[in-house]
């Protein structure tokens, strides 16, 4: 049921921005083996938003298999992040239907900005559908995969007053004793977010878990915070 026109759209679009030279630092960049077009982030939304109108989606079912066409038969990278821009459509917004598209992305995209690329979404998900997120992100926390885990951390980015902070908590201490960096790195960078909304809560998590946090995540975490 995959819209093909609009992904034939998003590919010539994109295919047409391309820059070459700025393609080898960006691939460079991400330290990934898959090839880029050195199209800005910012122009992938263009294209990708410009296409979606001219070729609208005109049910659920097929904007979700369209992202996941998009996504699996990618040969640029900035296909993929068009595929994630896809999922920010009317028809997709809060259906938990979803979560198993953004999980596939998390699993087989296995690099920081493909995974923190559907961070916004899961919190969008966590917030219609509290119990059954709760459920899943708890389960995350402790998954085998580090981007699953990783994205469990992130999951309340942005959320702000509505960040849960049992569920912050829940998520981020199964992974203090983690010494990968994209594990400390994502701790530090979830309390951060919400010391913007709480920092005594973050500064009593911190001091609680003093010989737990790794420098790096507890550095992160205070960063903005006026020193006591």
């Amino acid at each position: 049921m995959a819209n093909e026109e609009l992904i034939a759209g998003v590919r010539a679009g994109l295919r047409a921005a391309a820059d070459p030279l700025r393609a080898v630092g960006s691939q460079s960049y991400m330290k990934s083996d898959m090839p880029t077009l050195g199209v800005r982030v910012p122009e992938v939304r263009k294209i990708t938003t410009g296409a979606a109108a001219q070729w609208p989606c005109r049910s659920f079912e097929e904007l979700r298999d369209t992202v996941l066409e998009l996504w699996r038969t990618a040969v640029f990278r900035e296909e993929r992040y068009a595929a994630i821009d896809l999922t920010g459509a009317r028809p997709a917004r809060g259906r938990l239907e979803m979560l198993p598209v953004y999980e596939e992305i998390i699993r087989t995209g296995a690099w920081w900005d493909l995974v923190d690329g559907v961070a916004h979404r899961i919190c969008d998900l966590l917030q219609a559908h509290r119990p059954e997120l709760d459920r899943v992100l708890r389960s995350w926390s402790s998954d085998p995969d580090m981007w699953v885990r990783r994205a469990a951390i992130t999951a309340q980015l942005g959320a702000k007053s509505a960040t849960d902070p049992v569920l912050l908590a829940s998520v981020i201490e199964p992974n203090l004793a983690d010494r990968e960096f994209f594990i400390r790195k994502a701790i530090g960078w979830a309390l951060r977010e919400y010391a913007k909304t709480d920092a005594d809560w973050v500064r009593q998590f911190v001091a609680r878990h003093e010989t737990g946090l790794s420098p790096l995540s507890r550095r992160e975490a205070l960063r903005n915070l006026p020193a006591r």
